[in-house]
């Protein structure tokens, strides 16, 4: 047992215990459990603290207890969002508020009970993998939005935190960690990863089909904005017709830099409304007359499951106002608003508001729905099956080393061995993850690929459509 399990359970089991002790210390507040206040019930915990402290059979370490005690309240928010922050927790928040840290780049986040389907409603609830952030370890070594991290290290997350997960996850660079991975109805396949000084990305842009601009956002620092107005420098350059606003396993960022993002293609209308049931934190965000980019340039945004918070803020203006069109999956759907608040060594993390699209419309939980909807075909569950030993066994690689710059009738025959050997999938996905396999080994990521990404191909097909 972890120590830390150690230690969740003692507090797990003081929490009945509270409530055997406060009927002898305060007898009258557990007969009115109605009318009691929360100034009640802090004296009712304080009492339990000291006679713990005081007389548990072991000397128990105060700040133990204490965030022992702070867990299980954020615990009983079941929100997946809120959540306390011990001192290491803060210094690593520190690190990626600052750009940068140790890790295998995952936005992850704890299943919900509610999101799972009734025939699996007795399994384990995981840790689940919002969206991999782009040229990072774990988007090169095929982790995908909607994967489930059983094991970390061979610990189950059955019982973790997101802070227990991200605990092991991160490291030092250099260093690996075995995650183990359930996509879908495949078995679970384990996934070493190499960790490496994560670099917090922001904007990556070239034109595409000749005429028209990719904009591609993949997280909202305080930096975004600075490098999309580069980006549209550019562009302005290329004489641009149409732009393409790619927020694909964007798993968002800061509130305020999507709202002066939003304002570059907005002259007026509501960006985004927070509403808290605390006055203060309800705001109205709305759109000056200043735009970056001119109303008659036709936008297509394209969003996946892995668009989470503030990129579904961007698609939901766009779309609300008119001004661009959507294309896509529907997206992950977090619509709420975190605050941080620091206090001693620690601090916590809690959801404030809700976050309102212009049409007056919060995506918690259900996320932004594209106007038209493109989704790789599903696979099957021998297919899923048959990536997953594709995955686990790292042929694709072994098969590079041995031919860095494959001929064509190369990739068939290894193609074909691959089919010999019982890997049933479609050639077009084999054939894309074989060129991915390249470019990372000769250290090369293209923009965007328009070879064999079908949402792009849609994309520049609809734009060209608007400007017939």
């Amino acid at each position: 047992m972890r120590e830390k399990d150690r230690y969740l359970w003692l507090v797990s089991g003081l929490i009945t215990f509270a409530i055997l002790i406060a009927v002898a210390v305060v007898p009258t507040v557990v007969a009115q459990p109605d009318t009691s206040t929360s100034e009640e019930y802090l004296q009712i915990f304080e009492e339990v603290f000291r006679y713990i402290e005081n007389n548990y059979v072991d000397e128990v370490d105060p700040q133990v207890l204490f965030e022992g005690a702070m867990n299980g309240m954020f615990d009983t928010l079941d929100d997946p969002h809120s959540y306390f922050l011990d001192e290491t927790d803060m210094d690593t928040l520190g690190l990626t508020t600052n750009g940068s840290f140790g890790g295998v780049g995952l936005t992850i986040s704890k299943q919900r009970r509610a999101n799972i389907e009734e025939a699996d409603r007795d399994t384990p609830l995981y840790i689940e993998v919002v969206s991999p952030i782009e040229d990072t370890p774990a988007f090169k070594a095929g982790i995908i939005a909607g994967d489930l991290i059983t094991n970390i290290n061979g610990e189950t997350t059955a019982d973790f935190t997101i802070d227990d997960a991200v605990e092991l996850i991160r490291g030092m660079p250099g260093t690996t960690v075995l995650l183990t991975i359930k996509r879908g109805r495949t078995n679970p396949f384990d996934v070493e990863v190499t960790r490496d000084l994560i670099e917090v990305p922001t904007v990556k842009f070239a034109m595409v089909a000749d005429e028209f601009a990719y904009l591609k956002l993949t997280q909202f620092t305080p930096f975004t904005d600075d490098r999309v107005r580069d980006a549209f420098d550019f562009f302005d350059e290329q004489g641009y017709a149409g732009l393409i606003l790619d927020l694909r396993n964007n798993g968002g960022g800061r509130l305020s830099s999507v709202v002066e993002i939003s304002d570059m293609f907005l002259s007026e209308g509501t960006i985004v409304s927070t509403r808290s049931r605390v006055p203060i934190e309800n705001e109205v965000f709305s759109a000056d007359k200043r735009v970056l980019v001119p109303e008659s340039v036709p936008i297509v945004v394209i969003i996946n499951r892995g668009s989470a918070s503030a990129s579904e803020i961007l698609a939901g203006a766009l779309r609300d106002s008119g001004r661009a069109v959507v294309i896509g999956e529907t997206s992950y759907g977090k619509g709420s608003v975190q605050k941080v608040r620091d206090f001693g060594e620690g601090g916590f993390r809690l959801t404030i508001s809700r976050y309102y699209t212009p049409s007056g419309k919060n995506i918690d939980k259900i996320g932004i729905v594209p106007d038209t909807e493109i989704v790789e075909e599903e696979l099957t569950e021998e297919e899923e099956e048959s990536l997953g030993r594709l995955t686990e066994s790292a042929a694709i690689a072994a098969f590079i080393r041995e031919n860095p710059q494959p001929t064509r009738a190369d990739i068939e025959g290894f193609i074909q061995e691959l089919v010999d050997d019982d890997i049933i999938i479609e050639e077009r996905l084999i054939q894309r993850l074989i060129r991915n396999e390249i470019n990372r080994a000769n250290n090369e990521y293209p923009v965007y690929d328009l070879e064999f990404d079908i949402v792009l191909q849609e994309a520049v097909r609809q734009l060209e459509e608007k400007l017939r």
